[in-house]
């Protein structure tokens, strides 16, 4: 019981608990949006955005627990650190799914909805973990102790 207790304290869970947060937030606006604006990638562009913002200021406040002080350039690079992780993303979709399906294809009897849906799979978990470990010693970096 005390492992379980100190793993949900455990900055790990946290940040998956406001990354989970996070994908809702992205799920309900890009929802709202296309609703009201009847475009799938305007909405979905839209949404990304709120929802880094979102994880931004969750990250800064409860996972990392910043100070106020040097908001703007942390909020800079957690963006470029999001742009670089999407872009990676793009690559792996666009290799792995688009240009050489058959990677993947050979263990799924070449179904591309399934080569598309564990591309998608090894992406996010490659993606979560490399958001976390920039957060942490690029982003939200503690200053050195003197």
């Amino acid at each position: 019981m005390r492992i379980i207790k100190h793993f949900i304290k455990s900055e790990v869970f946290i940040y998956l608990f406001f990354g989970v947060l996070a994908t809702l937030v992205y799920t309900v606006s890009r929802t709202l949006l296309f609703t009201f604006l009847r475009e799938a990638t305007v909405s979905a562009v839209l949404a990304n955005a709120v929802a880094v913002i979102f994880a931004f200021f969750t990250n800064d406040r409860f996972v990392f627990k910043q100070k106020q002080v040097g908001r703007g350039q942390r909020f800079l690079k957690f963006v470029g650190a999001r742009l670089f992780t999407l872009f990676l993303d793009l690559a792996l979709a666009y290799l792995l799914v688009e240009k050489y399906p058959q990677i993947i294809g050979q263990f799924v009897g070449q179904q591309l909805d399934l080569v598309n849906l564990i591309e998608t799979l090894i992406a996010q978990v490659l993606i979560i973990l490399l958001n976390y470990i920039i957060s942490k010693w690029f982003v939200f970096k503690k200053p050195a102790e003197d």
